[in-house]
């Protein structure tokens, strides 16, 4: 080109650079692959709300305002207004027996059984149309689950006799709700060599008649005499299971679970590993064992560290007592409508308190049930002597359920850091009848403002299949306190209700941290797994009175759409 020519020529060369250079800002280097518009979006406690998420290779790849998050988009990015909902973290349920919660989707339901009439009616009829297709079940086939609750009815347990007639082909073991004790009929109790002569192991109670007959109710340890006579589940019919539950949690926003068992532990472990090898498992799993069986837990976690991906494991669930509901929580004072007992331990305390020494000096998490006050200031003090033997690490102790607490152990899950991972909606519920039980001990019971207030690292999960998996009715619970039979429209202890925020912070963060997760889960954060779900209004804004009635809309983990409500 002739020098004249190359000059005429310049000014069109620096417009194609200017233009290229142009485009080449606003095309990121690395550009989302979808970004979730006109939202509100909620990432933590105490941020403010931002307009917009982009997600990128299935974590986060920024939060804020919509024209920030905008300047992620490229060619190819997906961007979906959301008409104003409400984005949250993905929900974490931190206390869940999972694949008893897939069987209890198919099995007989008597949770909402008011009379005894009804949870007869209601067994006769899955007799009759439980079987596949409609039919009646096939002859010797268990019939379990239930979730019963003696109090719908005024307290009056059931006994074999009431299901007997309408259940002669079939044994029958129906769990009441809390999972301490269960109803068998004659067929189970034969099963299960549960005679007149047996005597209860320790640790259970085996209710008997005035003629010193078994009524059918077994109580926590007992109840293993018939659970040993139940054939174990095939694995097929575990999948199954599996496949239930974790449809059912993702149409409730939960993205993460910390499963504490529902078959020894070690079954439930195996069923999520062939979920994550199939490409099944879309689920984040914790995955706990019985602390009876650390030594085998430490030896997989040297073997095979503790899990990545989808699924964990590496923590030991463990029992102090029973439950308030079937009189088997262990606290100072006896009860105040069963003068003769105040609970029990469910083990031997020196035994259990070796076990879960040996079980840290192994490097594995605990996690101990604990609901009357003695049990609670019991795990405590235990885990203190353990952190004082081994010495300072990130042990994060946790106490399920940490129901009925005595003022002194409030102002000690704080100083000493152990989670309470506790469960609201038993608040609204066991709220219906707990001050018959305790009378004036329900001032510290579900005391989620004061633990709070003693900064104590607060996790929330439902205990499903004792309570429903719902976050929205946890949050309710939380925030209102208002029992189910109406009778507390101004919150039963309401003294000890918490703030929208709180709640969902323990619902996410909280439950995340109780499980070694918060680290890539329980907040909006670039750089965190797109665990989120989308809600149609702003838990935030509303009287808590309404929380219960807000819709999950979608759920996603890891920037995948893993359930959206039909229209």
């Amino acid at each position: 080109m002739r020098p004249l020519a190359a000059l005429r020529a310049l000014p069109l060369v620096l417009f194609a650079l200017a233009v290229a250079s142009r485009s080449a800002a606003q095309t990121p280097a690395a550009p989302a692959d979808a970004i979730y518009t006109d939202a509100a979006v909620w990432t933590g406690k105490g941020a403010p709300l931002a307009e917009a998420l982009a997600v990128r290779d299935g974590k986060v790849l920024a939060v804020g305002t919509r024209a920030d998050v905008l300047r992620h988009r490229g060619p190819n990015t997906r961007v979906e207004p959301l008409g104003g909902a409400f984005v949250a973290p993905g929900f974490v349920d931190a206390h869940v027996h999972f694949l008893n919660g897939g069987f209890q989707l198919a099995s007989v339901d008597l949770r909402a059984a008011r009379t005894p009439a009804e949870f007869v009616a209601r067994v006769a009829a899955f007799v009759r149309t439980g079987g596949p297709g409609g039919t009646p079940l096939p002859e010797g086939q268990w019939i379990t689950g239930g979730d019963w609750d003696h109090e719908a009815w005024g307290g009056e347990l059931p006994r074999r006799e009431w299901i007997d007639s309408v259940t002669a082909r079939n044994p029958v073991f129906v769990n009441r709700l809390d999972g301490h004790m269960a109803l068998a009929n004659t067929r189970a109790l034969e099963a299960g060599g549960v005679t007149r002569t047996v005597v209860a192991p320790e640790g259970g109670e085996i209710v008997r008649d005035a003629r010193g007959e078994p009524t059918g109710i077994l109580k926590d340890e007992a109840m293993g005499l018939v659970y040993a006579a139940i054939p174990a589940p095939t694995e097929p019919a575990l999948d199954e299971a599996f496949g239930r539950a974790q449809a059912h949690a993702f149409e409730r926003g939960v993205t993460q679970v910390h499963d504490v068992g529902s078959f020894g532990g070690w079954t439930d472990l195996a069923t999520f590993e062939r979920a994550d090898e199939d490409g099944r498992l879309q689920l984040r799993v914790y995955s706990l064992v019985p602390v009876s069986s650390w030594a085998l837990m430490a030896e997989r976690v040297r073997e095979k560290g503790r899990g990545a991906g989808r699924l964990r494991w590496g923590g030991l669930k463990g029992f102090v007592d029973g439950s308030l509901g079937s009189t088997t929580a262990w606290f100072y004072a006896p009860y105040a409508d069963a003068p003769e007992t105040s609970g029990f331990t469910v083990a031997d305390t020196a035994a259990f308190a070796r076990s879960l020494m040996a079980a840290d000096s192994a490097g594995l998490h605990l996690a101990v049930h604990a609901i009357g006050d003695r049990a609670n200031d019991w795990i405590l003090g235990t885990f203190e002597r353990i952190a004082a033997a081994h010495g300072p690490r990130d042990r994060r102790f946790r106490v399920e359920h940490a129901q009925h607490l005595t003022d002194a152990a409030i102002r000690r899950f704080g100083a000493l850091g152990v989670i309470p991972s506790m469960q609201p909606y038993h608040a609204i519920d066991d709220g219906r009848w707990a001050a018959k039980r305790i009378g004036a001990r329900i001032r510290t019971t579900y005391a989620f403002r004061s633990l709070l207030d003693a900064n104590a690292p607060l996790a929330f999960g439902s205990d499903w299949t004792v309570a429903p998996l719902s976050v929205m009715e946890g949050l309710y619970a939380a925030t209102t306190r208002r029992t189910l039979d109406g009778a507390n429209p101004g919150g039963w202890v309401p003294a000890e209700r918490i703030t929208a925020e709180d709640a969902l912070d323990a619902y996410t963060r909280g439950a995340a941290y109780a499980g070694f997760m918060d680290a890539e889960t329980g907040t909006l954060a670039p750089g965190k797994h797109a665990d989120f779900v989308v809600l149609s209004r702003n838990v935030l804004a509303l009287p808590p009175g309404d929380l219960g009635a807000v819709a999950v809309l979608r759920t996603y983990v890891a920037g995948e759409e893993v359930y959206r409500r039909a229209e």
